[in-house]
């Protein structure tokens, strides 16, 4: 079965209107079914939407009750744009949504978002990737929430790496996010941020430590739309990357030779062993 209809699942970002992707505005502009959760994303997105289009608001929707408005969209060839919070690759419940959509005949397209924690980095001002001190970033939630978590994704053992991690999800048990972080190998004093409605108005990001994260959400009241960002990259200094050193080379450049010469010594130093 095949239809004339198609369903765009569009990235909203964090919040903030102005930090929707323009092809995400422009398929917002041509649907004529646009369908968003009030819940998690700024009304100001709607702003981009034909005077005539119809509205809904899915907050309050199971996705049985978005299913009739696929249907009416594969019978009268529509063009809808179902709009997620963030990015939908994550924890946007797409799948099943697209699973849908193309038992219906429907055609399906994504348009990704800004996600929040590239948001909050933004917002800090700091690289999550800092050369010699983090080249990793983990996204994960607490375990034991209302999805269950596959074995062997459990906090504690993310944070075995040491490296940045982006905990969406969680500030509701933040005490237990505290102890696993804390089981897991980052020291006390491990750099953090708690960072509650990232880019909307009354967004609240505030800079604190693995060991006093939980005091820090506790005095804030949040317990929802709030990530978290832990990890030494969060304020470390005096690293270098090198992709710009006039060492290093690549199609469009060529390397100085004596800047070559040292940055070999350098990895060379880093290789060897006491």
């Amino acid at each position: 079965m095949t239809s004339d209809g198609t369903v765009w699942f569009v990235g909203a970002g964090p919040g903030a209107a102005d930090l929707l992707t323009l092809r995400a505005a422009r398929v917002i502009a041509e649907a004529d079914i646009v369908i968003w959760a009030a819940s998690l994303v700024h009304a100001d997105v709607l702003d981009h939407a034909r005077p005539d289009a119809e509205i809904v608001d899915s907050s309050q929707l199971p996705i049985e009750g978005v299913l009739p408005l696929y249907q009416r969209a594969a019978e009268q060839g529509l063009t809808v744009a179902r709009i997620h919070s963030g990015d939908p690759a994550l924890w946007g419940a797409v799948q099943e949504q697209l699973d849908l959509c193309r038992a219906l005949g429907l055609a399906v397209e994504i348009v990704p978002g800004v996600s929040s924690f590239t948001a909050v980095a933004a917002i800090i001002g700091r690289e999550l990737t800092v050369p010699e001190v983090a080249q990793s970033v983990i996204l994960t939630r607490l375990e034991g929430g209302k999805t269950p978590m596959p074995p062997g994704e459990r906090v504690r053992d993310f944070a075995r790496h040491g490296t940045t991690m982006a905990l969406f999800l969680s500030a509701a048990r933040s005490g237990q996010v505290q102890a696993e972080l804390l089981a897991g190998g980052y020291p006390d004093d491990t750099p953090a941020v708690v960072a509650y409605q990232a880019t909307w108005p009354d967004e609240l990001v505030v800079r604190c430590t693995v060991g006093t994260l939980e005091a820090t959400v506790k005095q804030h009241k949040l317990w929802k739309h709030t990530l978290f960002l832990v990890g030494p990259a969060l304020a470390a200094e005096g690293t270098r990357s090198h992709l710009y050193h006039p060492g290093h080379f690549h199609t469009f450049r060529r390397a100085e030779p004596a800047a070559r010469a040292e940055l070999r010594r350098a990895r060379a130093g880093e290789t060897e062993t006491p």
